[in-house]
């Protein structure tokens, strides 16, 4: 047994010990990296200017008041009949203006269209829920489609239905395209502030050679009419010489500078228009003047 033991055990330590291979390395599979989350694009707001203009009280009540002051003044001018017309004569100067001779012709009062007696209300909207640059194709498609989403400036209705009562012709003088003379007659009359006849009482964009200037369609009208008074949203509504390539500030000066200064409220009114136009122009240097700049103190803490 003895024997048997040792030769087992001889033959036990005779054997290699077996070499049992590591298992492979598992391979890190590495997942590919993920785009970011998309960010959703903020929500269309709008903008101070259309909230202002389109839907504030106070908004309405500027426009109330201007042609309140329209109407009250074009009712003394009728019983007393001027000498002048409100529109300025060709050939003059804002620094020293003159104006159309009245004669013993019939009387008028001429009004810009597009938010001065109407709201474009359905442009506007696509223009705040798709901001975009103005593209003019989109205007002409809203000049052709859009006449049952206006409505009428807060007073208008009153103002024209008092003018017509008084014996003054309303004329339109609108940028608008003389090739949508129907559908913007349509837009005017829809409102309630017709009627609007083409070549009559409403004068395009198109009616001449001089394309936006309003001046030639205004000494045509003067030639018939004696013009009581005129109302717009924009200077050029009333001469285009504030349009003349003035920069904001001397433009912004002209308006306040005798005899012109007279005018407003007495002859020429303005409706508000915070929306678009000429008005909105200038950069620091136009709008704040270098001496009303004002920094807030910096705080000492103790």
């Amino acid at each position: 047994m003895v024997a048997s033991a040792l030769a087992l055990t001889a033959c036990v330590h005779a054997e290699a010990p077996v070499q049992v291979a590591p298992p492979p390395p598992v391979p890190v599979v590495q997942a590919p990296p993920q785009p970011p989350a998309p960010v959703a694009p903020p929500a269309p707001t709008v903008p101070p200017g259309m909230q202002y203009l389109y839907g504030s009280g106070e908004g309405s009540a500027i426009s109330l008041q201007a042609w309140r002051g329209l109407t009250d003044y074009v009712a003394q001018l009728v019983r007393k009949r001027p000498r002048d017309s409100v529109v300025l004569a060709a050939g003059t100067t804002l620094a020293a203006p003159a104006f159309v001779p009245c004669g013993r012709k019939p009387f008028a009062a001429v009004f810009d269209v597009d938010e001065t007696v109407l709201l474009n209300l359905g442009f506007e909207y696509s223009d705040a829920a798709n901001p975009q640059p103005y593209d003019e194709a989109r205007w002409q498609a809203w000049e052709k489609t859009g006449a049952a989403k206006v409505a009428a400036v807060p007073g208008a209705i009153d103002a024209l239905t008092k003018l017509r009562k008084l014996g003054v012709t309303v004329v339109f003088n609108t940028n608008r395209s003389a090739g949508n003379a129907a559908p913007t007659a349509a837009a005017i009359e829809g409102a309630g502030l017709g009627p609007a006849v083409h070549g009559e009482t409403m004068f395009l964009s198109g009616d001449d050679a001089t394309g936006s200037k309003k001046d030639g369609r205004r000494a045509v009208i003067a030639a018939k009419y004696c013009v009581l008074a005129m109302g717009g949203d924009q200077l050029g509504d009333f001469s285009d010489l504030f349009n003349a390539g003035l920069a904001p500030s001397p433009r912004r000066a002209a308006t306040s500078i005798e005899p012109v200064a007279a005018k407003w409220g007495a002859g020429w009114f303005v409706l508000p228009n915070p929306v678009y136009g000429s008005s909105l122009k200038g950069g620091f240097d136009d709008v704040f003047p270098a001496d009303k700049r004002w920094a807030a103190p910096a705080t000492t803490e103790k």
